[in-house]
């Protein structure tokens, strides 16, 4: 099943795929979009594009496991992506992955404009390894 995930922000929404077999996740785009019902028919369009399955939304926790104001908004969005895409959206805890993206690129040497447009999508990438990697 190819599922997608969704790392969803204010200003920019990183997507990630997994490959059909469910063992890999590798980054797709990131959609700057801050009107949430444009940026769902943007995801809508993807999700038919690629033919997704299952979406997987980064559910942001804090520190010391509970729920903020921010795992709200995102449990919200993802209600609203299920019923306008009518398949299966399921939460993944998502507590580090912007700073581990952060730390990926600085690896690798990207700096500047160019991790800014693809650190949301390293961390879909993270959010989805994880759920892949949890339901093994």
């Amino acid at each position: 099943m190819k599922i997608m995930s969704v790392d969803y922000g204010d200003a920019r929404t990183g997507i990630a795929f997994s490959d059909i077999r469910e063992t890999l996740a590798s980054p797709y785009t990131v959609i700057k979009e801050t009107y949430q019902p444009k940026l769902i028919a943007k995801l809508c369009e993807i999700i038919k594009k690629e033919n997704a399955e299952k979406i997987v939304v980064g559910l942001p926790r804090n520190m010391d496991g509970s729920y903020g104001f921010r795992a709200d908004i995102c449990r919200e969005f993802g209600a609203a992506l299920q019923k306008e895409a009518g398949i299966d959206v399921e939460f993944q805890d998502e507590r580090l992955t912007t700073v581990m993206a952060h730390g990926i690129l600085s690896a690798n040497n990207v700096k500047g404009r160019k991790r800014k447009d693809t650190v949301d999508a390293v961390s879909a990438v993270m959010i989805l390894q994880s759920y892949i990697d949890k339901n093994k």
